[in-house]
């Protein structure tokens, strides 16, 4: 029990980390990007803890699902941001309003 506990609170605590380097830091979107793997992380932590508490894979297979999905984000954004990089020659939050299309 005290292992779950343990690992619970390592969990949150990854999960505010993220939550706040996303809200201090909203000028590079590369360590917006990285805070929000982190997140992903911390959430596929923290089922993969209560799956092995609770003797049940589903938390198990979730977190797979969770860290297929954000693999694929995180490749599409930083396709995304190479190419933007690419035309301005600089990445920043404040101009991507210009990406409209």
């Amino acid at each position: 029990m005290l292992v779950f506990i343990n690992s619970t609170n390592t969990s949150i605590l990854l999960f505010l980390i993220s939550v706040l380097g996303i809200f201090l830091n909203q000028k590079n979107i590369l360590v917006m990007l990285m805070s929000l793997e982190m997140m992903f992380l911390s959430v596929s932590f923290n089922l993969i803890f209560a799956s092995i508490y609770l003797d049940d894979i589903t938390g198990q297979v979730f977190s797979l699902l969770i860290l297929t999905v954000a693999a694929a984000e995180s490749s599409i954004g930083l396709a995304i941001l190479v190419i933007y990089y690419r035309i301005r020659n600089v990445i920043t939050v404040e101009l991507m309003h210009l990406m409209k299309g």
